[in-house]
């Protein structure tokens, strides 16, 4: 009778081995599939984009669920189709026109650096930045300006976040059964919280991207600079990723006016200052009832983190997966863990706001 405890812990021994590798393989699957993953992320996204907006048009028409969704939609796809339709080509021409114009933009700028003994630290700092096969700038402006070049990603991501807002409870029933039967009620509370502070996050970014971009090409349209509705538009979509999407956005702009004078260069930097500082000091207190008040330390290091695990891609979704990891390590990590009381970001927001309704 004392023979079958060896042969138990044999079995018990073989279970973890095989769910280590089983857990190793899911890692090294999600690994491979990072950038569909991403790309998934992005979708939904989208689709909680659509959801915020079909839940604003049924409380102002009180019309079915799905019919806002699919007006939500029908909108969406409205406003993307007439910006195309309207500014496309000019958009085109003026991008055609910074593909010609920067390199040779920077080439003055070098001269004139080097007129004032700068030369020979440009020419190193081109050259620690040159990528293979091009000159330095040639490559910078090639990835400053490749932005567009990812359409087809763009369009499957949108595609992908249409299905999601019209079927969301089928997608997240789904999920859900995936998690054992004791966690599913504790993990639909924490998706349903993200879901609330990804939507605050975004109302306040859409409402701070719209500001800046008209800022921005106004203000260069006034100080006579080229290519300004394309630049402001530049302005306006980088203002999604925090921190280094602002500067992103001034460097060709700088570099064009340097290639006119240099007083108009003072002028853009001034430009580009001041409307971030509207952005920093009057526009973000105006909305902070839609902001997710993150600290700025953590968003940063997400930022890189986000950078150097994915790339360009994690770059762009930085700040939105940062809203949802925050929410998450705070609802499963600290309050169900730890059993630590912590507010969650967006939660007074949102019940100020269902109070109001």
């Amino acid at each position: 009778m004392a023979e079958p405890a060896p042969m138990s812990d044999e079995r018990r021994f073989v279970r973890r081995v095989l769910i280590v590798l089983g857990l190793t393989t899911l890692v090294i699957l999600a690994w491979q599939l990072r950038t569909l993953l991403l790309m998934l992320f992005g979708a939904i996204v989208v689709a909680t984009v659509f959801r915020a907006f079909a839940d604003r048009i049924e409380k102002l028409v009180r019309c079915r669920q799905g019919i806002a969704i699919v007006v939500s939609i029908a909108i969406g796809l409205a406003i993307i189709i007439g910006l195309v339709a309207l500014f496309g080509s000019h958009v085109v021409q003026q991008v055609a026109l910074l593909r010609e114009t920067l390199p040779a933009a920077w080439k003055t700028v070098e001269a004139r650096l080097g007129d004032v003994g700068l030369g020979e630290q440009v020419k190193h700092l081109a050259q620690s930045i040159k990528a293979p096969g091009g000159s330095s700038f040639s490559a910078f402006a090639a990835t400053v300006l490749s932005i567009g070049s990812g359409i087809a990603d763009v369009i499957v991501v949108i595609v992908a976040g249409i299905f999601l807002a019209t079927q969301p409870r089928f997608y997240l029933t789904g999920a859900v059964k995936l998690i054992p039967p004791g966690k599913r009620h504790l993990a639909l509370e924490a998706i349903t919280e993200s879901e609330t502070a990804l939507r605050l996050w975004l109302r306040g970014q859409l409402i701070a991207m719209v500001a800046v971009g008209l800022l921005t090409g106004i203000g260069l349209w006034y100080l006579g600079m080229p290519s300004a509705l394309t630049l402001g538009l530049l302005a306006g979509v980088l203002e999604f990723i925090p921190f280094i999407g602002p500067i992103l956005s001034m460097v060709p702009a700088v570099l064009l006016a340097l290639a006119v004078s240099p007083d108009l260069a003072l002028w853009v930097l001034l430009l580009y200052f001041l409307v971030q500082q509207f952005e920093g000091y009057l526009l973000t207190p105006l909305v902070q009832q839609y902001a997710v008040d993150l600290p700025g330390v953590v968003l940063l290091f997400s930022l890189i983190a986000f950078g150097a695990l994915f790339g360009t891609l994690g770059v762009i979704l930085a700040a939105p997966l940062t809203v949802v990891s925050y929410v998450l390590v705070k609802r499963l990590y600290v309050i169900e863990t730890l059993h630590t009381p912590t507010p969650i970001p967006g939660e007074d927001v949102a019940h100020h706001t269902s109070s109001k309704a």
